[in-house]
């Protein structure tokens, strides 16, 4: 008979948060202090990765360093200022983050992003102002475009490394596809190719009259 199976170990890497992956990443490059983190966050524009919020990056920091994936090293003062807490990162933060990324790479994981899901209801309202929004959203998708063609145009011309900023091209290249699907959208539902009925359609089981 086989022996019971004992229970599954959850790798520390598993409940990584993106914001504790951004602050593992800094770390891995050098110790500092929780808002020199949050500096760094903002100047290289990770914000537009994860939630950066200076509340939630001293709790996540805490919650890093009672799991051991993070330690305090020392204190840093700056003039008057009181002194901070500097963290490295520990082999077992280091371990618990590389398996996190190679999770990542590996397999696409359900993110349950909200755009879709006003995608998949959107039959609930009128053609044209469906059409009105679609066209806000692709300004707004614009914007976002030339700020990460500046960003671009940054690193190149600082000769960083493409490797530093490969969400970068990434980032751009899906912004390009929703940006191709939702004009597309937009011609087909203006032009009368989509049809768009009034919701809900009189041969829906909602319509039918009660008995």
């Amino acid at each position: 008979m086989a022996a019971a199976e004992g229970p599954r170990r959850t790798s520390a890497g598993n409940t990584l948060t993106p914001l504790g992956l951004a602050i593992i990443g800094l770390l891995l490059e050098r110790a500092m202090h929780p808002y020199e983190m949050y500096q760094w966050l903002i100047t290289r524009r990770e914000d537009r990765l994860v939630k950066v919020r200076p509340g939630s990056l001293y709790h996540t920091v805490d919650r890093l360093a009672e799991r051991d994936l993070v330690r305090a090293v020392g204190t840093d003062r700056a003039g008057n200022r009181p002194e901070r807490t500097v963290y490295e990162v520990t082999s077992t933060g280091r371990k618990a983050f590389n398996d996190r990324i190679i999770d990542i790479l590996r397999a696409p994981a359900a993110e349950f992003p909200i755009f879709p899901v006003g995608i998949a209801e959107a039959h609930n309202l009128e053609a044209d102002l469906v059409v009105k929004l679609l066209a806000e959203r692709s300004e707004a998708l614009d914007r976002q475009l030339i700020e990460l063609q500046v960003m671009k145009k940054y690193a190149e011309e600082h000769e960083v490394p493409r490797m530093y900023w490969l969400t970068v091209g990434y980032q751009t290249e899906m912004l390009r596809t929703e940006l191709r699907w939702i004009t597309e959208l937009s011609a087909q539902i203006s032009s009368g190719a989509l049809r768009w009925t009034a919701f809900p359609p009189a041969d829906t089981p909602a319509s039918v009259p009660k008995r």
